[in-house]
């Protein structure tokens, strides 16, 4: 992944942010279609968003017939819109074997729809149907290959072949197959199973409403706010990535597209402003990843985690507001103490936006927070919320007329959520091959029996095991596929252990983000360091630095669940948020090394304990985390003055 021949090699030009999306997001390699062609395309992905909206709000079908539906639609715009490898494309070229895969893998799943009743009326399967079954599942396979990766499909392989080999006492191989494809191909319990399910009925109307908000502007608002809110103080620009990412995160979950979309101004204005290239990639890929935790919207497997535990995603969003908050706290001090610590200025006035006319625009919010409002109060399902806060948007895009939704931009808008989708459902349906196996197998059971040895009971160590587990299938397995595989392995154990059910949930859910910031395979922070023309490697351990939030909250919460307010009241959550962003303050200064002036290691020591005593729950570890936290400002805010005095 390195962008130097060698490691003091002197910086390359800066990549087009083309390039940036092409190489570390397999999302933005698609197949280039111009002209006629295109409007066919275009066409066919706003049909399917069409469908997608008809099907969430008014059809009442059989779940096998939308669910297979859903997934016909998917291999058949999936294949159209992903060729088989990278590089440069031909216009309006698709070669004969892709039309025939695509040909292949829709009819698949289109027969199943159409013959969903009686298949689901017989337990058994015909032999023709056995092959339906599996040209349906080779289709979808490759379609993952080529927009989503190879990892999780060797996850999907080893376990595919142990189930083959070993997960069944059938001697028959013959049989074994026939039961593998019905369980996987013609059950629930497979690729029709949660993730897919949850996908065409919620995370689509999401996707489709991002789509039509990004259209309004809101984008460049978030980042124009910022910079007015944010900008003129000490180091700005990094403090405008932090609150713009956070911003940008509460309608989009895309590390790498959070981090390309508001890099592209942010980075290059810290590296003006005098942060180093390593530390202004670091901030901004750090800030984007945190986007996949933030209310309301966060990342796809928010709404899985919503179905799997079987909470109202309205719990999901106000269990994740303190730990998001913390998360964003100590980026933002982070960049804060480095700026003092290299005596970084702000923004000057004549570069900073006028806030008068930003204000005036402030109606762009309306339907975020339109969204928000009907998610935590409305009876009604969240699909519903979002097709409300689709209709808003489109109505407050009026006022502008650069940015206005005309007929044109609305079939484009639903035609970037239909294509939007495509790699969200195929990595959905590949999870659900995985946690098919493992259910059938009984090798979640052998999974539980393993770690439980491993940890001898010590729930810190099964933390840590499942922790290691997250961030190495997430090595290029996306968010939404890691934590389908998490919460059907990992997640379980720990509740059996004595986390609760939802703590669970959201440590597998954080650990599986932060992948995508930790080496050696951080794709955010390779795409911040290739617009900042850093070395990779430095800027990924920055980031992981920076993010140290998401490392250490999903402890505390596994361990003390009170910070996801969960058996607490009033008074306590107030002294939890007040005391563990004291904390947070405490932990960052001592990765910093800085607050006042430079902190000499053991004050560093004592500050990071005392951080982390207070953000643990807990009235005598927040005092005893005060104390020493206390006990380092004490002796900087002194040595600052003998400093001044000797001056």
């Amino acid at each position: 992944m390195a962008l130097f021949k060698k490691k003091d090699a002197p910086a390359q030009a800066p990549m087009e942010l083309d390039e940036v999306m092409k190489k570390f997001d397999r999302e933005s390699n698609t197949r280039i279609w111009e002209g006629t062609p295109k409007v066919v395309v275009t066409c066919i992905l706003a049909c399917f968003s069409i469908f997608c909206i008809y099907v969430t709000l008014i059809a009442t079908w059989l779940d096998e017939i939308r669910l297979t539906s859903f997934m016909a639609f998917i291999t058949l715009i999936g294949y159209l819109v992903f060729p088989a490898k990278k590089g440069t494309q031909r216009v309006n070229f698709m070669p004969w074997y892709d039309i025939l895969l695509m040909v292949i893998g829709t009819g698949a799943f289109a027969y199943y729809a159409l013959n969903a009743s009686a298949i689901v009326a017989n337990f058994s399967i015909a032999p023709y149907e056995v092959v339906i079954g599996i040209l349906g599942i080779a289709c979808l396979v490759e379609l993952c290959r080529r927009c989503v990766g190879l990892p999780i499909l060797i996850v999907a392989g080893v376990l595919l072949v142990y189930a083959l080999i070993w997960g069944s006492t059938n001697p028959d191989m013959l049989a074994r197959i026939t039961e593998y494809v019905r369980v996987l191909f013609y059950s629930k319990e497979g690729i029709l199973s949660t993730p897919v399910n949850v996908c065409s009925k919620y995370i689509v109307m999401f996707i489709i409403f991002g789509a039509f908000l990004e259209r309004t502007g809101i984008a460049d608002f978030f980042i124009q706010i910022s910079n007015a809110l944010v900008g003129r103080f000490s180091g700005g620009p990094a403090k405008v990535a932090v609150v713009a990412s956070a911003l940008e995160g509460m309608v989009s979950g895309s590390s790498v597209a959070n981090t390309v979309g508001s890099g592209a101004v942010t980075i290059p204005l810290m590296k003006k402003t005098g942060y180093k290239p390593e530390f202004a990639a670091a901030a901004e890929a750090s800030a984007s990843t945190g986007g996949q935790i933030m209310p309301p919207i966060m990342g796809a497997a928010a709404f899985l985690m919503a179905e799997t535990v079987g909470v109202p995603y309205s719990d999901v969003v106000l269990k994740a507001i303190l730990p998001a908050v913390l998360y964003f706290a100590g980026v933002f001090i982070t960049v804060h103490l480095e700026a003092k610590k290299e005596g970084l200025r702000g923004l000057t006035k004549e570069e900073l936006p006028r806030l008068k006319p930003l204000l005036k625009k402030v109606y762009l919010l309306l339907p975020l927070i339109l969204l928000i409002y009907l998610v935590a109060t409305s009876t009604k399902s969240i699909a519903y919320a979002a097709a409300i806060a689709i209709v808003v948007a489109i109505a407050v895009s009026m006022f502008n007329k650069e940015n206005r939704i005309t007929p044109k931009r609305l079939l484009e808008a639903l035609s970037a959520g239909g294509q939007g989708m495509i790699t969200v459902a195929v990595a959905c349906g590949v999870a659900g091959i995985v946690a098919g196996i493992i259910g059938s197998t009984g090798l979640a059971y052998k999974l539980f029996n393993g770690i439980v040895t491993l940890a001898g009971n010590q729930i810190i160590i099964a933390l840590f095991l499942t922790m290691l587990c997250c961030i190495v299938l997430g090595m290029g397995v996306p968010t939404t596929a890691n934590y389908c595989i998490m919460a059907a392995t990992c997640a379980p154990i720990l509740v059996q252990m004595g986390v609760p059910m939802i703590a669970a949930h959201f440590f597998v859910f954080y650990f599986g983000i932060v992948a995508d910031l930790t080496p050696p395979v951080a794709l955010a922070a390779y795409a911040g360091a290739a617009i900042a023309q850093a070395n990779p490697m430095k800027t990924a351990i920055t980031s992981t630095k920076l993010a140290i939030g998401a490392f250490i909250v999903p402890y505390v919460f596994a361990l003390n669940p009170a910070m996801l307010f969960i058996d607490t009241n009033v008074w306590e959550v107030v002294q939890i948020a007040v005391t563990s962003l004291v904390g947070m303050f405490g932990v960052s200064a001592a990765l910093e090394g800085y607050l006042m002036r430079p902190i000499p290691w053991y004050l560093r020591i004592m500050s990071v304990v005392g951080g982390l005593l207070l953000i643990y729950p807990g009235l005598v570890t927040d005092l005893i985390g005060l104390g020493l936290v206390g006990i380092v400002v004490a002796f900087q805010f002194i040595q600052k003055k003998r400093a001044q005095l000797v001056a």
